[in-house]
């Protein structure tokens, strides 16, 4: 076995760790460690207590990285975040009283209940992986992940994420309600003192290593084609756009959309043990990398029309080669 089958198997052990917190939830978890190999963040949304916490809290010990929960509420700022310079007088300079940002792993909890302003704070952190603060600039630790969580925008006292955010998440997942008898067991685990222990299984080097890994997996021109012309007929006024896409749809996914769903099908590939991503690994990617990243128009969004409709019918008729 060499070091990358090794590594792959770590990996794997951690994804079940988190499995064994979070039941009936394998897709979204293995997403999510897809997401952080390829050195993204990832954006989770559903009702409250569907386990949206419960998997960023479960990821983030496995991972055996720095961590920081940020609860967003209306009142936070983005000093609260970034942190401060202060002033110091014996040395004559401002030292920065840096902010949980700075932290590898971000929990940011219920991210669309803050303003505008201060969702904006983590624009800067999550593209460049650096934060600015007055006149310095400062790095941060790799590897830097963020895990946001948010409420639906129907509900009370959430405030919409603005599309240049939205589009740095690399992935969007939705946590189901859970099955009967996963109830059972969570209300078995949690009225009683059963406990969890999730332990460290990845280390940094690991993490950083494998990032570096899913990047050298291969993709065909006529794979990496087609998820070109699926990003392509996300726009209303371009080849291959769709019915659902012309009435519906006011803009259609960024470049960021295709770097996503190729990173998602090498590491698809990756964990299936095979040497060269697919075009089937590109349809399995689409929908949570391109979920958040298609901007309804009035029509759509007074007929409650979801994006993941939109994107299935567009799986749906794009030919895999192209005419």
């Amino acid at each position: 076995m060499n070091d990358n089958d090794t590594r792959l198997q770590r990996l794997q052990q951690a994804q079940a760790a988190v499995n064994n917190i979070l039941l009936g939830k394998d897709r979204q978890v293995n997403l999510a460690f897809s997401c952080l190999l390829a050195r993204g963040h990832l954006l989770i949304e559903d009702v409250p207590g569907v386990g949206k916490t419960t998997l960023a809290h479960a990821i983030a010990r496995v991972i055996g990285s720095d961590y920081q929960r940020i609860q967003f509420t209306s009142d936070l700022l983005p000093a609260d975040i970034l942190g401060v310079s202060i002033y110091k007088r014996e040395k004559d300079v401002f030292e920065l009283h840096p902010g949980p940002i700075f932290s590898q792993v971000i929990l940011a909890d219920e991210v669309n209940r803050a303003t505008p302003k201060t969702q904006s704070a983590l624009l800067e952190a999550m593209q460049e992986h650096r934060v600015t603060v007055g006149r310095t600039t400062h790095r941060i630790e790799e590897p830097y992940f963020v895990l946001a969580t948010q409420n639906p925008l129907e509900m009370e006292g959430t405030y919409p994420l603005p599309e240049a955010q939205l589009d740095r998440f690399f992935l969007k997942l939705h946590v189901e309600f859970p099955t009967r008898e996963e109830l059972h067991t969570i209300i078995d685990r949690t009225t009683t003192e059963h406990h969890v222990e999730v332990r460290p299984a990845l280390q940094r080097d690991e993490i950083m290593q494998m990032q570096r890994l899913a990047r050298m997996v291969p993709v065909a021109r006529h794979v990496q084609d087609y998820a070109v012309r699926l990003l392509q007929a996300t726009h209303p006024d371009l080849v291959g756009a769709t019915s659902k896409v012309q009435r519906f749809v006011r803009t259609g996914a960024s470049p960021r959309g295709a770097q996503a769903m190729l990173l998602a099908a090498k590491i698809r590939a990756l964990f299936a043990g095979r040497f060269a991503a697919s075009i089937d690994d590109i349809r399995a990617a689409a929908i949570p990398a391109l979920r958040h990243r298609l901007l309804l128009n009035f029509e759509g969004e007074a007929e409650g029309v979801r994006t993941d409709d939109v994107i299935e019918e567009i799986l749906a008729q794009l030919p895999e080669a192209a005419r």
